[in-house]
């Protein structure tokens, strides 16, 4: 006899679907959108500062054009830092996506392992294990996952969102290396010494309306792809650190039961 170790159920399946997109959907919808008029909001945040301001001015005193170019000044530091907000809007939208399909994935295979497994230790380890682990034990599980393409814009999407937390240090120097793309050059032409990659950091971090939506597409073909069944007849041997929880807990309840 056969037995499923890891069931995907068709309506989980698709309500951790319909969940994602809900999320993207409404993130675009109130968070997003909110940045589609940074210019007109930069011109009005000038007219109000010379509104406000002009009540002060005396012709006999002032020089009228300063004025405007001190509005110009207010104009252009607005829609600078509305920028700003709306590139953090936006990673923040990104690491909320990629955090909670990190979280339900883990606490799936948890669940699952609970159905056949007795012992809390492997269950457990599917919320300490690093990404990669979990990559790991899903191809030993005969699912051949890292060699998808929205596996790697998974991974992709899993270092920017460390660059993001994190800042400087291990994961931007991962991000440079692998997807350098989403550390885009903050200045165009050739021969300028800024533009090279090793100069970048941390705050060159940018995700577009395009890679976003492709983040979330990835998420979407994974859960699409999860199998349905993967039987004991299919699992050959398991990555060592989780044969070594698996042991554990049988040496435990072995240890208990002569109690």
């Amino acid at each position: 006899m056969t037995y499923a170790l890891f069931q995907m159920w068709s309506d989980f399946r698709q309500s951790l679907i319909r969940g994602h997109l809900f999320y993207v959907e409404q993130a675009r919808k109130r968070l997003l959108s909110q940045f589609d008029n940074n210019e007109a909001d930069a011109d009005q945040a000038a007219e109000e500062w010379l509104e406000e301001s002009g009540r002060y001015f005396d012709p006999d005193r002032h020089d009228e054009g300063s004025f405007y170019e001190a509005a110009n000044d207010v104009r252009i530091e607005f829609y600078g830092l509305l920028s700003d907000m709306r590139e953090n809007t936006r990673l923040s939208v990104v690491a909320g996506m990629f955090h909670e399909w990190d979280k339900q994935l883990r606490g799936w295979l948890a669940r699952e392992i609970k159905h056949w497994h007795h012992g809390d230790i492997a269950a457990a380890k599917m919320w300490s294990v690093n990404f990669d682990q979990i990559a790991e034990l899903l191809e030993y599980l005969g699912w051949p996952v890292r060699t998808t393409d929205y596996f790697c814009k998974l991974d992709a999407c899993r270092r920017v969102v460390n660059v993001y937390k994190h800042g400087k240090g291990d994961s931007l120097d991962d991000l440079k290396s692998r997807y350098p793309e989403y550390l885009p050059n903050p200045f165009e032409g050739p021969g300028r010494a800024l533009s090279n990659l090793q100069y970048r950091d941390h705050t060159h971090l940018k995700v577009s309306d395009d890679q976003l939506q492709a983040f979330s597409d990835a998420i979407v073909s994974f859960w699409q792809n999860v199998p349905e069944s993967i039987y004991d007849t299919q699992v050959v041997e398991v990555p060592d650190w989780f044969g070594k929880a698996i042991r554990k807990d049988q040496a435990d309840r072995k240890q208990g039961g002569k109690k």
